[in-house]
């Protein structure tokens, strides 16, 4: 029996779509690493009980780290995205989490860099708060180790293909290293690891392409992140608003999954991945459910492509991108901007 109901939201579901095609579907994925990174600090005695842990967030790490600061009785600042709406917001309110939004502003690159140099004033305000540092920590790593072992569980040991969003990294970087090792089983394990990026995200060199609808919160990025490990990647998709809204409602009209607007694109990729490799079994990330999405995304279901009329475009280069899809084999090449800056 769980302890806390942070634990029931982080845990996964696994639902086979078809033979090949798996969803790896979370209520709130970032639970999971939110949980055992507020453990490890704790254990490790970089914070105590009473603290405050702060960081910024577009929603999902909002509600997330509330919740791991309500199991473990910590105190909970976020600067938030403008994508933070009402309900999430009353939820963090009830949770005992402060909640400080930005200003609305309708470019979030510009939102995402505000939101770090708000952070950094308090910082300097409350030097004794924890800034968990999302999207720079590797300590987000931790929690997903169990889930690769549950994939490889139901799964099995054959060859797979893992898809979904690379956001800070911590996810599918985690669970791809974690399933590569083999999980115990020896190591050396085939499993392929396949980013899904919005345009617009710097994080593999798409700045100079701009989606005119928006930049997919959660899984772009328009400054560096230091936990994304590059070389762990084989392929890239970077997939449009348009693009995504079709997989999403796609999703749901075909499979009943009601997922995320991420979810969408990631499955778009999932299924362009199945029909490349026969042999592979491919297994796509939902990183969170539909309720945020309903009006900007699943209200416009009559507006959706067929997905079967889409395919994406295969570059070599980044300087080949173009909307609404690009796909580019990456073939694990470490971040040519050097070293990255997360902390092991």
């Amino acid at each position: 029996m769980d302890q806390h109901i942070a634990e029931a939201v982080g845990r996964p579901d696994l639902v086979r779509l078809d033979e090949r095609l798996v969803c790896l579907r979370f209520e709130t994925m970032k639970a999971v690493s939110a949980l055992a990174a507020v453990r490890h600090l704790l254990d490790t005695g970089a914070v105590r009980r009473g603290d405050t842990l702060l960081d910024s967030s577009s929603g999902i790490y909002a509600y997330a780290l509330a919740l791991a600061c309500h199991r473990y009785g910590m105190r909970c600042h976020i600067v938030g995205s403008t994508t933070v709406d009402r309900t999430l917001g009353v939820q963090l309110a009830v949770l005992g989490a402060t909640l400080e939004r930005m200003e609305p502003c309708s470019d979030l690159k510009l939102d995402q860099k505000r939101r770090v140099a708000r952070i950094h004033e308090i910082l300097a305000e409350h030097p004794e708060y924890h800034w968990m540092r999302q999207y720079h920590d590797d300590v987000h790593y931790l929690g997903y180790r169990a889930v690769a072992d549950r994939i490889r569980e139901e799964v099995g040991d054959g060859p797979l293909t893992l898809v979904g969003g690379v956001g800070s990294g911590a996810s599918t970087g985690a669970l791809a290293a974690r399933l590569r090792a083999g999980a115990g089983a020896g190591g050396g394990a085939d499993v392929e690891l396949v980013g899904v990026q919005p345009y617009g995200s710097v994080t593999f060199g798409a700045e100079h392409v701009g989606d005119p609808e928006i930049i997919i919160a959660g899984i772009g990025s328009s400054i560096p992140f230091g936990n994304v490990a590059h070389e762990l990647y084989d392929t890239l998709h970077w997939i449009s608003f348009d693009a995504a809204l079709a997989g999403g409602v796609d999703l749901l009209r075909r499979h009943a999954v009601f997922a995320g607007l991420s979810t969408g694109a990631g499955y778009l990729a999932a299924r362009h991945e199945r029909g490349r490799a026969p042999d592979r079994t491919v297994v796509f990330v939902a990183a969170d459910t539909g309720h945020r999405y309903v009006d900007s995304v699943y209200a416009r279901h009559r507006e959706a492509a067929r997905v079967g009329d889409l395919a994406p475009r295969e570059v070599t280069g980044t300087d080949e991108l173009s909307l609404p899809w690009s796909r580019m084999r990456w073939n694990r090449r470490p971040d040519p901007r050097g070293s990255r800056g997360g902390q092991a």
